[in-house]
């Protein structure tokens, strides 16, 4: 148990963070699996822009790193792209 004051806001701000980070990533993972498993090609870009927007919006945000976003929107865009071929 933290002692310091600042210690204690410290624990309370990291179990706020912890909460909203893990909020995000739940979403998030909503959002690329549908992305992912649409066969369908209209749906598919429907469905991968939502994704794209969450994604930088937690990047933004801190969720997740900068390079894991890049990442995961390339995958979805050359994913969306076999798709429309």
């Amino acid at each position: 148990m933290p002692n310091v004051k600042s210690a204690k806001k410290r624990v309370k701000t990291s179990s706020a963070r912890r909460i909203r980070n893990r909020a995000f990533q739940s979403t998030l993972k909503t959002f690329v699996k549908k992305a992912f498993s649409s066969n369908d090609p209209e749906e598919a870009g429907a469905l991968l822009g939502q994704a794209l927007s969450f994604i930088d919006k937690s990047t933004g945000k801190g969720v997740i790193h900068k390079n894991t976003a890049a990442r995961l929107k390339s995958r979805l865009a050359a994913r969306v792209n076999r798709l429309s071929t």
